[in-house]
């Protein structure tokens, strides 16, 4: 119990100074709070969406408002996990910061886990901005009966992206090496992931390959969760693989390796 008791006030001292070290840098505290905000007022309010062309190939923003949620949940939920951790990574190493933690007790896991918690907290908020904007400025028919499971969906993305940003942060030769690589990986993720882009437009040959993105199940599972679809409106092919269930125990289980796969490749000295 008494190496239980450490782990965690570890793991809370170090998120608290992530938490301050985040509040500190006003330009990251404003991108991640407001981009959402003009995301949606740019794509949900300007340029709005047209359902009736949903059956026929109307092309992008063509379904009802509320089954694009899980793409305004996706661009904080992938990019902020990515840059976050990454460059924090990266930032670490560049001033031998992680030299001086292998003095500490701190494992590797528990700073990632610290940063993790954070930046669940810091998207957990933008995601609440993202609803209240979705109520308020749209017509969207989002049910909120099932807020605490689209959180756990929102908590094990995070953590998966946190993963993958730390993969990145440990390999990558620099800060705008981190940046660069995880704009490569997130732009294609999130146009290809079932978010804003639905099937029918894909070529039938590249539908499968969705199924190879972290991020088509937490898509899928939040809009099982939030969208009640009309039948006619259901895209075919959409989620082969079930219900938000089964959305939620494979993102769970990507979730777990690519955290373990993250703390084990932060270096303890550079």
């Amino acid at each position: 119990m008494t190496g239980a008791t450490t782990a965690t006030r570890r793991v809370r001292a170090e998120a608290g100074a992530a938490w301050r070290s985040f509040l500190r840098r006003r330009t990251a505290v404003f991108f991640t709070f407001f981009f959402p905000v003009i995301l949606i007022l740019i794509f949900a309010v300007l340029v709005q969406t047209n359902p009736g062309d949903s059956g026929s190939g109307g092309g992008l923003f063509a379904e009802p408002p509320a089954y694009y949620l899980p793409g305004y949940l996706a661009v904080v939920v992938l990019f902020t996990p990515l840059s976050r951790v990454g460059s924090s990574v990266s930032r670490h190493r560049e001033s031998n910061r992680y030299e001086k933690l292998a003095t500490t007790p701190l494992t590797r896991a528990e700073w990632l886990l610290a940063h993790t918690l954070v930046n669940v907290v810091i998207i957990g908020l933008a995601g609440l901005i993202i609803l209240a904007l979705m109520a308020l400025v749209t017509n969207a028919g989002v049910s909120f009966a099932a807020l605490p499971l689209v959180a756990v969906f929102v908590a094990l993305a995070v953590a998966l992206f946190c993963g993958v940003g730390a993969l990145l942060g440990s390999f990558a030769g620099s800060q705008d090496g981190v940046i660069a690589a995880s704009n490569a990986i997130a732009l294609p993720l999130l146009f290809l992931s079932n978010t804003f882009v639905t099937p029918e437009l894909l070529p039938a040959w590249f539908r499968p390959v969705m199924n190879l993105s972290p991020l088509t199940y937490f898509a899928r599972g939040v809009r099982e969760l939030t969208y009640d679809a009309p039948s006619t409106a259901v895209v075919s092919g959409s989620n082969p693989l079930g219900g938000w269930e089964i959305n939620l125990l494979v993102l769970a289980v990507l979730a777990v390796a690519f955290f373990v796969a993250g703390a084990r490749a932060i270096p303890r000295t550079d």
